[in-house]
């Protein structure tokens, strides 16, 4: 029994996704296609990098960030000006570089403010969600950035090899990254003490606030590189962009086992959800399930992957 136990907390989610591609395969004739895989995985891939994100914000322990999806808005609007088809290779790059700096500093802003000020990280997250979405309609005006440079249509739209679609081996790349900086980094492994337990952290030795910063960066960061590969895959900058990816996120990083008391998730579990959650909406449209209950299927298997993880760890702390 104890042997069973630690096997359903380490794999749940992977029998979850299991168990789905074996109901679609059966219910479907078309989900086992290369087309519709490849569709599944590049639609995946946004959503993926998102949670990764979102990861490095939760294992903190203070909450959620909500504010990544304008923060992915924000910072590629505000470098679409730059990233558009010119002969200059140094604005293309100073536009890359510009976009992962607003990033990064949305990102320092709330770990700052949820660092020093000890604000409940949902309500600062929030706040700046709705300022950076503001700011991003006043920007734009409505309007939209074409003729984006052919580089940033290649991240975005482009396939490796005429292939396997670039956003796949981005988020892949991404994943591996962030995968190894939280597990062979200093700063990596800080994310986990003081999400586990801050107050032994701070008595470690540990800087807490600088390591909420940081966490919370990660997270702005990786919204700007998405940011990036999204105009890439629209071929426009629009000030709409991005606005469900935070409560999709979230539900990505519970699915895939990251604690919301912080100090315990990976970068391959969040990657999990996101491909559980976009299986969803992809079997659910094969199937022709109405969009109307396509929330609700979405929600239940969130609350079925928590609850899991709920039972399968009471139980391994009663043993």
């Amino acid at each position: 029994m104890k042997k069973a136990t630690v096997f359903l907390a380490k794999y749940s989610r992977i029998l979850i996704l299991l168990l789905i591609c074996v109901g679609l395969t059966l219910g479907t004739e078309n989900f086992l296609v290369f087309t519709n895989i490849i569709n599944v995985l590049r639609q995946s891939s946004m959503l993926a990098i998102m949670s990764l994100g979102m990861m490095c914000a939760m294992l903190l322990g203070r909450g959620v960030d909500i504010s990544i999806g304008s923060t992915l808005a924000f910072s590629s609007c505000m470098a679409a000006g730059l990233l558009v088809n010119q002969d200059n290779p140094a604005l293309l790059i100073v536009g890359i570089l510009y976009a992962l700096f607003i990033g990064v500093a949305i990102g320092v802003l709330n770990g700052a403010m949820i660092a020093y000020l000890r604000l409940p990280a949902i309500l600062v997250t929030f706040g700046t969600r709705e300022i950076f979405r503001g700011l991003t309609y006043a920007i734009m005006r409505g309007e939209v950035v074409t003729n984006l440079h052919p580089a940033i249509r290649y991240l975005g739209g482009g396939r490796l090899f005429g292939e396997i679609p670039m956003p796949i081996v981005l988020a892949l790349l991404l994943t591996v990254l962030t995968a190894l900086m939280l597990k062979r980094t200093r700063a990596g492994r800080e994310l986990y003490l003081v999400g586990a337990n801050p107050y032994s952290a701070k008595f470690s030795g540990i800087k807490t606030n600088r390591t909420i910063i940081l966490g919370f960066a990660a997270s702005g960061l990786l919204s700007a590189i998405a940011g990036i590969i999204y105009l890439g895959r629209l071929g426009t900058a629009e000030g709409e962009i991005g606005q469900a990816f935070a409560f999709q996120s979230i539900g990505a990083v519970a699915i895939g086992g990251v604690s919301f008391r912080g100090g315990v998730g990976s970068a391959w579990g969040a990657i999990i959800g996101a491909l559980i959650i976009t299986l969803l909406i992809n079997g659910m449209n094969l199937l022709s399930v109405s969009s109307y209950w396509q929330g609700t299927v979405n929600g239940a298997i969130i609350i079925l992957a928590v609850l899991i993880d709920y039972f399968a760890s009471k139980r391994l702390s009663e043993q």
